[in-house]
């Protein structure tokens, strides 16, 4: 069954369908490298970064990209399966992340921004200038087995922007990712994970299966998923709390309920 049978979406009912029982254990990372200058706590070095993946193959667990964690849930096989996600599309994701992913056996999906591509994080007005990914970096990392998705064009909160500009960060950024991987572009990843009913319906309209958030309450569905913000202060100890919380603080997704 390919990615896309298995996240194929249509209205109503079905958006849940896909998403059974508890809601699945997505981890969301964001910069790898130094993090001696980061006020945002938006980055942890390739040492931690490798002490992570070290602690989930232990608990006999791997990272895979939400994608394919959707379509293994699709077919009952889920378990073991923890989704890795890399918002932003920083440039070191190729040049740490990548390496230790490989070696981990693992893969992830690497949010980018289609309007900043080659450019810098300048929405994080207090922390260091990050370089973003090129367009050669997202080929190198699809190519490697990494999934791409979208998180819009510009990192704007979606909340506040009128129609036409939702519409422009949702659409626009979709096709000009597919046109860099030659591949459809499955997922989106709200920035800042604000979401409210007009956004995820935006992202749902566009074609994508699924959208990722932060803690999207009632809107929990498969174009609201929720995730687990992991730093550098996250050990090993640390990630088995955050696993265990998240199985006891999120609701089942009950099959028929869907997103507003």
């Amino acid at each position: 069954m390919t990615v896309e049978t298995a996240l194929k979406d249509t209205p109503g009912l079905r958006s849940r369908e896909l998403l059974p029982g508890r809601s699945p254990w997505v981890a969301m990372y964001h910069s790898v490298d130094d993090c001696s200058d980061d006020p945002y706590n938006v980055t942890v070095t390739p040492d931690r970064l490798q002490q992570q993946l070290r602690w989930l193959r232990s608990r006999g667990l791997r990272g895979v990209s939400v994608a394919e964690l959707l379509r293994a849930r699709a077919r009952g096989a889920g378990r073991g399966l923890v989704g890795l996600t890399f918002d932003d599309g920083y440039g070191d994701f190729v040049e740490n992340a990548l390496p230790l992913l490989r070696h981990y056996e693992c893969t992830a999906t690497v949010f980018v921004l289609a309007g900043r591509l080659g450019g810098e994080n300048a929405w994080d007005t207090e922390g260091p200038r990050k370089p973003l990914l090129t367009p050669q970096g997202i080929r190198k990392a699809a190519a490697a087995g990494m999934e791409i998705g979208s998180h819009g064009l510009m990192h704007v909160d979606l909340t506040h922007a009128d129609e036409e500009q939702r519409r422009a960060e949702v659409q626009r950024s979709k096709a000009q990712i597919e046109e860099i991987t030659g591949g459809e572009v499955l997922g989106f990843c709200y920035p800042y994970g604000y979401v409210d009913s007009a956004t995820v319906e935006a992202v749902r309209r566009a074609g994508y299966r699924y959208g990722c958030a932060i803690s999207p309450g009632p809107l929990t569905s498969v174009h609201a998923m929720p995730r687990v913000y992991v730093g550098q202060r996250d050990t090993p100890w640390r990630l088995e709390l955050k696993r265990r919380a998240h199985r006891v603080l999120r609701r089942p997704w009950q099959v028929g309920e869907c997103a507003r």
